[in-house]
């Protein structure tokens, strides 16, 4: 069958159609042109024809006349619409004409800055042009770095190296940072949260060493679509940005489906398992050979479907060698073979977390799965647009999960249809993130007493290094004056720089399969867990915590595993107070995680079959949350808890939509009788260290929070309580659902925040 046969069957099968929600056709769309810039060298004018590239999509031609006037410049077009020109143009012009310029290009992940490399090597074979430009990543051999740092006119690298291997030795970068024209910052829409907070840094970091060797290099960025792109680039910045938005690329036709998998047990409220409908979803196109991205919202998840992709393969005859998983932590050598094969078109079909969702190339896809609503609209805008890089007919469905937001999704899709992207929300003045990015900074150069690095607080951080011996005050200068290295010490994307190596011991000779990062592991790692990688199981035999080494051999087995961690929260200072009686307020807090049991679940049912204790050490997390206190209950004190696990489970899910964040960025709590608040609570904490705004967002949005809590537990059907509203009833409890209900009627009045 075609796409269209398989869609049309989608929307009359008996089986099928009533679980459809929404059914959005998007039209072909004609591009909006403009001529090649008269002022572009005719050497790359030429290698653009010798592309067939006649003319520019209007938002190119925009951007090459921003640039060319000497603004920083934000591009935020959708998918595949040629945003690479944007930078690529202006900055191949300009180093053409001054040989001596330099250009520096960041990308959040090392596969997209290989990909970018090979496209931009294309265009300047093109040319016959003496430019040189290299990837700079941890792959990179030693005497290649060398090479890059005296010859590359164009060094393409990550965030992570750019602050822990580039501005460090910034004295063997001199004439990267003398002659830097330009810096490209590509998919602008990944620096959000901590991510984004420490990028800010980051940048600050990167534009002081410029000014010490005396260049001012214009920035370009470019983005998938999201909801204040000035803001965010501004704020990355700190300096006025130029907006580029208008999209004059051609698109194809497409559909976009929201599908809910069948109630199951309807007193329970169980539907039918995302997975094994997606699995359902996903044969079909493999059978007929539609090349297909299917997106998990863990890397679990991603294995489980890569096992259920090989199934329907072997079924139809598809060599197993056609699908294939993609996330992090496989080896670098997987990884890049799994891309290759997506560009040639070697694999058919690829189950993958995000990792796969930013603009790599990756073939011509045909359609596109979401296993679970990615978090934000941005995002699955993002994943959605993986399919549909040609002027084809596309698809994507979304597989509802019974998660709350999930439900809440599908059963508004006007809510994600009518609504703009969401804000990408970053603090880097978050006094965690500032504190560390300063200690960095004063390593690479001293400070001067007058010198300016984001907020005014900056002389109170360096008094308080010089108190922990990390810095020294000499006339008006500050000096590095500790031992260790700060950079190491710092990891831009978690709490940790440390990972747990996964070494197979299965053959004479171990050898190491894979890696997971210090928080995941006592969930995926521990003793006795069943750790999935490239569609093989492992049985996890020993984990050597303080080595970071977990020891597997290879298993066939019929089974996987899910740990549990038990979470207490404790109030350190409140920064506010709302009115209301009892008011929110939110403030600093101290969350304990404590691994407890591990469960094993089938690979096909995902049915319960068993249990075991988990022996590692509690960590600890100080960070900030909101949290809501619940007017007196006249009920016993196991109806309290349940209309407390309730309450949470509905605002944690819910509180994502307000907020650009995955709903995993914000962790939630309860308490019976808090010790704090003297009462029943219920806490949502941003899960980074020092948290980077959401509580005290959610505290300002709070009517609007709880009130779109009321409405998903109102609207859901269930009797008692289920997963896609306030959590299972063996969960809550029989009042549980009917309980948060009145909590919920019990706050929405007027003035319930001040």
């Amino acid at each position: 069958m075609t796409l269209e046969q398989i869609l049309d069957r989608l929307r009359t099968d008996p089986a099928l159609a009533p679980h459809l929600t929404a059914w959005h056709e998007i039209p072909a769309r004609a591009g909006s042109y403009a001529p090649l810039p008269a002022s572009l060298d005719p050497r790359l004018a030429a290698a653009l024809r010798g592309r067939g590239i006649e003319r520019l999509y209007s938002h190119q031609a925009q951007a090459w006349e921003a640039v060319r006037a000497g603004h920083h410049v934000v591009v935020v077009t959708p998918t595949a619409s040629g945003k690479t020109l944007c930078y690529n143009l202006p900055v191949l012009d300009t180093l053409l004409a001054e040989p001596s310029a330099r250009a520096l290009y960041l990308f959040p992940t090392k596969a997209l800055s290989m990909d970018q490399v090979d496209e931009l090597l294309g265009l300047v074979r093109a040319t016959d042009a003496e430019i040189r430009a290299y990837t700079y990543d941890g792959d990179t051999p030693g005497d290649a770095r060398r090479a890059i740092r005296s010859a590359g006119h164009v060094v393409v690298t990550n965030p992570d190296m750019l602050h822990a291997a580039i501005l460090p030795h910034h004295t063997k970068w001199l004439r990267l940072f003398e002659h830097l024209r330009y810096i490209v910052i590509d998919e602008l829409h990944t620096y959000r949260g901590l991510f984004g907070s420490h990028m800010a840094n980051v940048v600050r970091r990167l534009r002081r060493i410029c000014r010490f060797y005396g260049s001012a290099p214009q920035v370009i960025c470019a983005s998938a679509t999201i909801g204040n792109p000035r803001e965010l680039a501004e704020r990355l910045l700190e300096e006025p940005v130029s907006l580029v938005d208008e999209n004059g690329a051609p698109s194809g036709p497409r559909v976009f489906a929201f599908y809910n998998p069948p109630v199951v047990n309807r007193e329970l409220g169980i539907r039918r398992d995302a997975l094994t409908e997606a699995g359902r979803l996903a044969a079909e196109f493999i059978r007929n050979r539609i090349p297909l991205i299917a997106f998990a919202r863990s890397r679990r998840a991603a294995e489980l479907l890569t096992t259920g992709f090989r199934r329907a393969a072997e079924a139809a005859h598809v060599p197993a060698g056609r699908v294939a998983g993609y996330r992090a932590g496989y080896l670098p050598s997987e990884r890049r073979a799994i891309e290759e094969g997506l560009r040639s078109g070697q694999i058919l079909a690829v189950a993958a977390t995000n990792a796969l969702e930013l603009g790599i190339d990756i073939g011509r896809l045909r359609a596109a799965l979401l296993v679970g609503y990615p978090g934000t609209i941005a995002s699955t805008w993002q994943q959605a647009g993986r399919a549909g890089r040609t002027q084809d007919l596309a698809a994507a469905i979304l597989v509802a999960t019974s998660d709350p937001l999930d439900q809440y999704i599908v059963r508004h899709p006007e809510y994600f249809f009518g609504r703009p992207p969401e804000a990408g929300l970053v603090n880097p003045d978050n006094l965690y993130v500032l504190t560390s990015h300063v200690r960095c900074a004063a390593f690479e150069l001293p400070f001067d007493d007058n010198e300016r690095f984001g907020p005014s607080t900056l002389p109170e951080i360096l008094a308080y290094l010089q108190d922990q011996g990390i810095v020294h005050r000499e006339a008006d200068r500050w000096h590095y004056v500790a031992d260790a290295y700060p950079a190491q010490e710092v990891s831009l994307r978690s709490a940790s720089t440390e990972n747990v190596v996964i070494i197979d011991t299965t053959e004479p000779a171990p050898r190491v399969v894979g890696e997971v990062d210090l928080a995941s592991a006592p969930g995926l790692v521990h003793e006795d867990a069943i750790y999935l990688h490239l569609g093989q199981q492992y049985h996890v035999d020993r984990l050597a915590w303080e080595e970071r080494k977990a020891y597997v051999h290879r298993v066939d087995v019929d089974y996987y595993t899910t740990a549990q961690i038990a979470t207490d929260i404790r109030v350190l200072a409140e920064f506010a107070r709302g009115n209301g009686a009892p008011p929110p307020a939110h403030g600093e807090v101290v969350v304990t995680y404590r691994p407890t049991i591990y469960k094993k679940l089938t690979l096909d049912r995902h049915e319960n079959i068993g249990w075991g204790p988990i022996h590692l050490p509690e960590s600890t997390l100080h960070t900030t949350a909101y949290w809501l206190t619940v007017p007196d209950l006249a009920v016993p004190r196991d109806e309290l808890q349940g209309a407390l696990v309730a309450l949470s489970h509905a605002l944690a899910h819910v509180a994502s939509l307000f907020l650009m964040c995955d709903p995993r960025d914000l962790g939630r709590a309860y308490e019976v009788h808090s010790p704090h608040t003297d009462r029943p609570t219920v806490y949502l904490y941003d899960t980074c260290p020092g948290g980077v705004g959401f509580a005290e967002r959610l505290y300002r949005l709070h009517p609007d929070v709880l009130a779109a809590a009321r409405e998903l537990i109102a609207a859901c059907p269930c009797a008692g309580g289920c997963p896609s509203c306030v959590g299972p009833v063996l969960e809550v409890g029989a009042t549980g659902k009917a309980r948060a209900l009145q909590i919920l009627d019990a706050r929405l009045v007027p003035g319930a925040v001040g």
